[in-house]
């Protein structure tokens, strides 16, 4: 399972590190220390937060989130495997994309929920960037 420090997490939430520690520091987001003292994310826990600040509305103060080049970096919130094709979301600050892929793709990018990704999105197709 991958892991994300605070200014990690903070870059994907579209917060600045001072928000995501006083997160942290408030219960809203588990946090753990590793062999060198450093607070933690685990995946899966930033997933289902970043899901839950998007429907709350969002982070303190409304700030804009905005993509380069049309590039959404974010988390992997959810994935469904049917037999060829696939569902993937992305939780990129307040945007929640969604991208219909085949099965076999997921699988080669090794995709899993909790980790960091990249939606490019051109036209209606969104494709999927690991990072």
């Amino acid at each position: 399972m991958q892991s994300y420090t605070i200014g990690q997490a903070a870059r994907l939430l579209g917060v600045s590190p001072d928000t995501a520690r006083r997160w942290a520091d408030a219960g809203r987001v588990a946090t753990r220390r590793d062999e060198t003292g450093r607070r933690l994310i685990d995946g899966e826990d930033l997933a289902a937060f970043s899901v839950e600040l998007a429907k709350s509305g969002g982070v303190e103060g409304d700030t804009s989130y905005t993509s380069v080049r049309n590039a959404f970096p974010g988390i992997v919130t959810a994935i469904k495997l049917g037999d060829v094709a696939a569902q993937v979301e992305i939780q990129a600050g307040p945007h929640r994309l969604v991208s219909l892929l085949t099965r076999e793709a997921v699988e080669e990018l090794g995709l899993e929920v909790g980790m960091e990704a990249t939606a490019r999105v051109k036209s209606t197709n969104v494709h999927i960037d690991r990072t």
